[in-house]
């Protein structure tokens, strides 16, 4: 076959087929969807005009063809790997940088503190961090973009980096103010309570809380008071100074929550359908740079709610 009509994505798709004999699993090892590994592999199968796998009800069995073609593969891609490695090393890319765009309280609180990560194995790629004015997609010439968003169809690839979840949070001080013996209700610590807002482009400025309470079936709690700030780092600043409680995303205030300036009362989440979604250009990811620091930030991410649980201070509803 003529190396001009290779079909590179397809031949990705069959080698984690091939790995996890699960379109399901090689899929989640992609980030692309059941669908597309499926499509690719068709479209493999139907330019050698030969079948790859046997499909069983549950899982893949590769054929005798698809045993011959995968170790192939599989050390092809190995070895690819392994010279765009060497090349990132050895600053043959020396003075490649990468614009990246990233939400303020996402890079302040998360993402700053890890990017020397990246910094120590790829050193010869340098790091252009700059905050948007607005929480959507991005209109500059950013090469990687963070976003808080809800799914969107375009021609960007989105990678889910995780999905955020809300509950409130305060000032120890304003549970150490309660008796002790009294169980506290989340109705009343709402109602008697001032109402810090996160205020999102485009959104009624009341709109979160207002989520919040028709989620906890909460009833006579006036939303429309309170502090708007544009960005969740500002109200939990104002939280930690002992006034208020916030809907925040306690993955973005671990730091807070271990020192005690920040308190989970209760364990009550609201899903607001928003995450941070890793945005790159389909034809970008050919950039060995941009194909690394997207393959890092995405492993960083993948577990952490599991490793950054929140300490919680929940009490009784």
């Amino acid at each position: 076959m003529d190396r001009r009509w290779l079909p590179l994505n397809a031949l990705r798709a069959f080698e984690a087929a091939g790995k996890h004999l699960s379109v399901t699993a090689a899929a989640n090892s992609l980030y692309v969807s059941q669908s597309a590994v499926s499509r690719h592999i068709l479209t493999l199968e139907s330019l050698l005009n030969v079948k790859l796998f046997e499909r069983k009800h549950q899982h893949l069995e590769l054929t005798e063809a698809g045993r011959a073609l995968l170790p192939a593969v599989n050390k092809s891609f190995d070895r690819i790997e392994h010279v765009l490695q060497d090349i990132l090393k050895d600053g043959a890319i020396a003075h490649r940088v990468l614009h990246i765009q990233m939400p303020a309280t996402f890079a302040h609180n998360l993402a700053v503190p890890i990017l020397r990560e990246f910094r120590s194995a790829f050193p010869h790629v340098m790091l252009d961090l700059m905050i948007p004015n607005s929480i959507g997609m991005p209109e500059n010439n950013s090469d990687i973009a963070v976003v808080y968003s809800k799914p969107e169809v375009n021609d960007l690839i989105a990678d889910l980096l995780w999905r955020v979840r809300l509950t409130p949070l305060c000032h120890p001080s304003l549970l150490e103010k309660l008796p002790a013996a009294t169980p506290l209700s989340l109705q009343e610590f709402v109602s008697s309570n001032e109402l810090v807002h996160v205020l999102l482009e485009g959104q009624a400025r009341y709109r979160l809380w207002q989520h919040f309470v028709r989620q906890t079936e909460l009833s006579n709690i006036n939303t429309d008071h309170g502090l708007v700030f544009e960005t969740a780092s500002l109200a939990a600043q104002y939280v930690m100074s002992g006034s208020g409680i916030a809907l925040l995303d306690p993955l973005l205030f671990q730091e807070e929550l271990r020192d005690g300036t920040l308190v989970q009362p209760f364990d009550t989440w609201v899903d607001d359908g928003y995450g941070y979604y890793l945005l790159t250009h389909p034809d970008d990811l050919q950039d060995p740079a941009i194909a690394s620091f997207r393959s890092w930030i995405i492993r960083h991410y993948a577990d952490l709610p599991a490793k950054l649980k929140a300490p919680s201070h929940a009490h009784n509803q």
